[in-house]
């Protein structure tokens, strides 16, 4: 597979502007075509022109900016990614959504919260409704993170998947290995990380068993990450013979705070994520992994929801 278009949603707040200095990024690296679009209201009708008159300036410099980009990674000017602004009038979820089923979009790109200024994204919001049902990858930046350093300044891209064994999981791995192969990014490390769970202790351990419960533990644990890593090996071995730059980790813990961890101990990352995996459920839920990631980690996350 590969990426061709990618459309960028913005609100014409600062905080929803942040994505754009990804979008040139990408957009230069890849050969996207991309579309900015401004999802006016009903109520805000008689304004539209304005609306468009911003969206379009936008995309002016956005554009210029993705040739500078484009030309510094030796691509040919003008060959591919054109960057257009559109207006449309309705409700944000709903147009965004209609926009990318009707112009074959392949990437979203957006900002987990824009007008509203929230610091993350709840039930109801924008970038809620677009993840539930966009069968697009959406691409997601935490705006507002006083510590962000944007994509034009990241000395290397890895690409970090968190796996757990299921092929909902491994579902992720055909986007990553997109990502990792076109143009600009074929520097790119692949990262392949699960983290195995620690045994927890049943009421009814018997106290007379012939090992402690913390040699019990020692041992179990040793097996888990033995079998993590022999599947993680497997799962390698595919990707290096494809070409791709390849490594995998194991992590020992909880597997939404060891992988929040992973992302803030390596700033530089984009994380590859299905919205479901062990779980089998057709939507992410409030307690599941990748709910947890998706709030607490910094890093920009490619959001794939299997079908």
């Amino acid at each position: 597979m590969k990426f061709h278009r990618m459309l960028v949603p913005l609100d014409g707040s600062e905080l929803a502007e942040k994505v754009l200095v990804y979008a040139k990024e990408l957009a230069g690296r890849l050969d996207l075509d991309v579309t900015l679009l401004y999802v006016c209201s009903k109520e805000e009708y008689q304004v539209l022109p304005m609306h468009r008159s911003y969206v379009e300036r936008a995309a002016d410099l956005a554009s210029t900016q993705t040739e500078a980009v484009r030309a510094s990674v030796g691509g040919q000017k003008g060959k591919a990614g054109q960057v257009a602004g559109r207006v449309t009038v309705g409700y944000p979820a709903e147009e965004i959504l209609r926009y990318t089923d009707e112009n074959n979009i392949d990437l979203i790109l957006m900002t987990t919260h824009g007008r509203s200024g929230i610091k993350r994204w709840v039930l109801g919001s924008v970038a809620d409704k677009v993840l539930r049902a966009s069968r697009a990858p959406v691409l997601l930046i935490r705006a507002g993170i006083p510590d962000d350093i944007a994509y034009d300044k990241w000395p290397k891209t890895t690409i970090v998947v968190p796996l757990d064994g299921s092929k909902l999981a491994e579902s992720v791995l055909p986007h990553a290995e997109a990502l990792a192969k076109q143009r600009g990014l074929d520097g790119a490390e692949l990262v392949l990380l699960r983290v195995t769970e620690p045994p927890t202790i049943p009421s009814d351990y018997p106290a007379a068993m012939p090992e402690s419960w913390e040699e019990h533990v020692e041992k179990e644990t040793a097996r888990r990450k033995r079998e993590s890593q022999q599947y993680l090996a497997g799962v390698e071995k595919r990707l290096k013979d494809a070409g791709l730059n390849v490594r995998s980790e194991v992590l020992v813990g909880n597997p939404a705070e060891e992988i929040v961890g992973h992302c803030s101990r390596n700033r530089f990352n984009l994380t590859v994520i299905a919205t479901h995996g062990r779980s089998g459920l057709s939507r992410w839920a409030y307690g599941s992994v990748a709910e947890k990631v998706l709030v607490g980690s910094s890093s920009p996350l490619l959001v794939v929801r299997p079908s």
